[in-house]
């Protein structure tokens, strides 16, 4: 009989048990709790500290080098928590919000030695939370008794290490017609992961043969630029006329994905944007918050468009990542379509960024 949870399923526990600030707990090779560094209380930074020894503070190569902390690991680096270390102190390693105003925060002494397998996981729950990428990891002797004993989930070293970097599968969940202003024979399909994660959407228009290349947009959600009007971006022009070209050719699939700030997140996308308002571009500000470039999965855009039953499209995009991801997921790019709009006074930075640092083509 199979009723217990599996590793995606407990993994799924332990991303929302760190966003609402309760710890979860590593067994097997080196114990230790974890706890998101943003979503930490003052009570709780107490009781950690004191139920292990030798805690600290996880934090992403990303964000160390801005601090300039030694990545001995690495992709992460294991700061030392310092004995009066409270729950402000941590939020000011985390979260580069306040670097500007309080530059001078070390020095800061980096972890060497002993495993940095806990550390490295407990960073990847957090950005997989879609929190800032920083966590709190104390060792402790009985990782069984100490989850046991307070109610926490508890997670296999090995098995959560391997499963993340695993995709979870998507399945159809439902298709229905919805009538669009570009097409009238629009189709909404929606696509779910079995991790318990975001859905996914597909927008078909009209009726693509499957045996041809189809036109198709690889889309991120995005809630400023899409609903909002958001000049920051390009992102609405790029959705509003990536369907009216399919609305007039009769035909395409718009691939939503929800993978909002590229994969970050909004409210960290929003950090992001804070401190574009500082003085930073769009790729520098992800490395501040301990983000890479681009945090997104461009191969569930394929695995949606197989499971529709196309093995060919004309993608419309400037990012060659996307074409790159989708040759390698067996998706066949027979062409680039260009699609530049949107382009203001309010992006105009942001889009040379884009291709300066990003590879974006014109």
């Amino acid at each position: 009989m199979t009723i217990a949870p599996n590793v995606h399923e407990r993994l799924a526990r332990a991303r929302a048990d760190l966003r609402m600030g309760v710890p979860v707990v590593l067994d097997s090779g080196s114990p230790a709790i974890l706890a998101a560094a943003e979503t930490l209380d003052a009570n709780r930074l107490r009781s950690l500290i004191s139920a292990g020894t030798g805690g600290v503070l996880a934090i992403t190569a990303r964000r160390a080098d801005t601090l300039r902390a030694r990545a001995y690991d690495g992709d992460i680096a294991r700061i030392s928590l310092p004995p009066d270390a409270d729950a402000a102190w941590v939020r000011a390693i985390a979260d580069p919000a306040g670097d500007l105003m309080n530059p001078m925060k070390g020095p800061l002494a980096s972890h060497r030695s002993g495993d940095p397998d806990p550390a490295r996981i407990a960073v990847r729950l957090a950005k997989s939370a879609r929190l800032l990428p920083a966590a709190i990891v104390v060792p402790v002797p009985d990782a069984a008794s100490f989850a046991a004993g307070h109610g926490l989930t508890l997670l296999n070293t090995d098995a959560v290490s391997d499963a993340l970097n695993d995709r979870s599968p998507l399945h159809s969940v439902v298709s229905a017609r919805l009538p669009l202003e570009v097409s009238e024979a629009g189709r909404l399909h929606v696509f779910r992961p079995e991790d318990g994660g975001e859905e996914h959407y597909a927008i078909e228009i009209g009726r693509p043969d499957r045996t041809k290349p189809v036109l198709s947009r690889l889309h991120s959600a995005c809630f400023t630029g899409d609903l909002m009007g958001s000049l920051k971006c390009d992102c609405g022009p790029q959705l509003r006329a990536a369907l009216a070209q399919m609305g007039a050719e009769g035909h395409g699939v718009l691939l939503y994905m929800n993978q909002e700030g590229r994969g970050i997140g909004l409210a960290n996308k929003m950090r992001a944007y804070s401190l574009q308002d500082q003085g930073f571009d769009t790729v520098e500000a992800n490395h501040r918050l301990g983000f890479e470039d681009d945090e997104r999965d461009f191969r569930l855009g394929a695995d949606i468009l197989k499971l529709l039953g196309f093995n060919a499209v004309r993608l419309m995009t400037n990012n060659p990542a996307k074409t790159r991801m989708m040759q390698s997921c067996g998706i066949d790019v027979t062409e680039r379509v260009p699609l530049h709009v949107g382009e203001n006074p309010h992006n105009k930075a942001y889009l040379e960024t884009k291709q300066r640092k990003s590879g974006h083509l014109e």
